[in-house]
């Protein structure tokens, strides 16, 4: 384990910054608990002459948690359910997966 894996480990353990969640497999109908850190930044669209401002909803997990996320699988967080839509990104050291969320 390198450094950046026993960091990732701390950081996703540690209440204040990730929250437990279930992942459901669109496919097969697999769930496995994992641990996200959530994001909801802004996104800005320009369409023309406008620019549009909405709200994105984005987490980040451990690849170490989910080793092969696709778009359509489910991400409960507590009482909320999110489908991820796009395709997942990798950081460059390999170990996160961002996932763009939508409701469900």
């Amino acid at each position: 384990m390198n450094v950046f894996a026993a960091a990732m480990d701390r950081t996703y353990a540690n209440p204040s910054m990730a929250a437990a969640a279930v992942w459901i497999s669109a496919t097969t109908s697999e769930e496995r608990p994992i641990r996200v850190i959530r994001r909801a930044p802004d996104r800005i669209t320009e369409f023309g002459a406008g620019r549009f401002v909405s709200d994105t909803m984005m987490v980040d997990v451990r690849v170490s948690d989910l080793p092969e996320p696709r778009t359509g699988d489910l991400i409960v967080i507590g009482a909320d359910s999110f489908t991820i839509q796009g395709e997942p990104t990798r950081d460059r050291e390999r170990l996160v997966w961002s996932l763009d969320l939508r409701p469900s």
